[in-house]
């Protein structure tokens, strides 16, 4: 078995691999036509090789500023394959090895899109469990359960109570903001990177990771109280696909105050505003409060995605809401 990444003369054998499973897959139109933006690439694009027959494909992805990829998303072994975990296995770590040669700061991470309700249908507990094997035996074994929320049009704006006031901070007040809501946060990755690497250097990831994202620094918001006391933040972002929430919280003394709500309402009313007709946004199933909140703002769960990465990365749970 021979695992590879790709060249140009690959494109054919690339594009005409399909996946019948009902799982998150990346069909040849998608693929080509983010090939020509940079957002796939044929060294980020690896197959497997059985007697020069292409049984297995791993297409990473990432942004098209991206120097390294970001996440691997379409793994397919050929159901013809006498152990596809194994197969599946290799192919993640021969394109982890590679990418960590050519100096990327941190794995990328394997992100996996199932429909709502995927536990009451045993094709999908099955295309999920052969692919969640071989992400384990890759040594990507931080596995979190996240929700693909949507804002549309039709779900009306989410009202807020107006007892907040929104405005514009320099980078200072923003990270010492990131510093504060990570403390005692439900979200699965903050906590993580809390243990692994402190306050500080998370803050200084997240707001890092978001001005990466094609979003505008000029969208950030402080929320504030009307004495001008420092409530939380607000972050309207973007990913390649659509206008998304990107970030949000609220300091630890003020919750428990329903401000969760008024932050929301505020980045979709300037994401409307804006023109935006759809709103994405993700959260961890653990995180009950915060899915509680997008339900009473109108967003309502498009899918589920299963993420795996290598826990002592920091962020490596990070992934871009398309």
């Amino acid at each position: 078995m021979l695992f590879r990444s790709t060249t140009e003369t690959d494109l054919d054998r690339v594009t005409a691999v399909t996946v019948d499973e009902p799982v998150g897959w990346i069909p040849a139109d998608r693929y080509l036509e983010e090939l020509e933006e940079g957002m796939y690439r044929p060294e980020w694009t690896w197959i497997a090789e059985d007697g020069g027959r292409v049984v297995a494909r791993a297409l990473w992805w990432g942004q098209a500023s991206s120097e390294h990829p970001v996440a691997l998303d379409c793994l397919h072994v050929d159901p013809s394959v006498a152990d596809r975990v194994a197969v599946a296995a290799g192919l993640i770590t021969a394109g982890l090895r590679a990418f960590a040669e050519q100096g990327a700061p941190k794995p990328p991470l394997y992100n996996l899109t199932l429909p709502n309700g995927w536990r009451q249908d045993p094709a999908v507990v099955a295309a999920l469990a052969w692919r969640r094997d071989a992400a384990l035996a890759a040594g990507l074994t931080a596995e979190v359960e996240r929700l693909r929320l949507e804002w549309t049009p039709d779900a009306g704006l989410p009202a807020s109570s107006g007892r907040l006031t929104f405005t514009e901070g320099s980078d200072e007040e923003f990270l010492d903001v990131f510093r504060r809501i990570a403390v005692d946060s439900l979200d699965g990755e903050t906590r993580r990177n809390l243990a692994a690497i402190g306050a500080e250097a998370t803050a200084r990831e997240e707001v890092d990771f978001y001005l990466s994202c094609p979003g505008e620094r000029s969208w950030w918001r402080l929320a504030r109280t009307p004495n001008g006391q420092v409530a939380g933040l607000a972050l309207p972002s973007a990913t390649p696909y659509s206008r998304n929430v990107g970030y949000l919280g609220v300091v630890p003394e003020l919750r428990g105050r329903g401000y969760v709500d008024d932050v929301l309402a505020e980045i979709t009313r300037v994401q409307v505003e804006a023109g935006a007709e759809l709103i994405t946004a993700t959260t961890d199933t653990d995180n009950a409060p915060m899915a509680a909140a997008f339900a009473r703002a109108g967003y309502r769960t498009a899918q589920t995605r299963m993420i795996y990465a290598v826990p002592e990365a920091p962020g490596a749970t990070q992934a871009p809401a398309s």
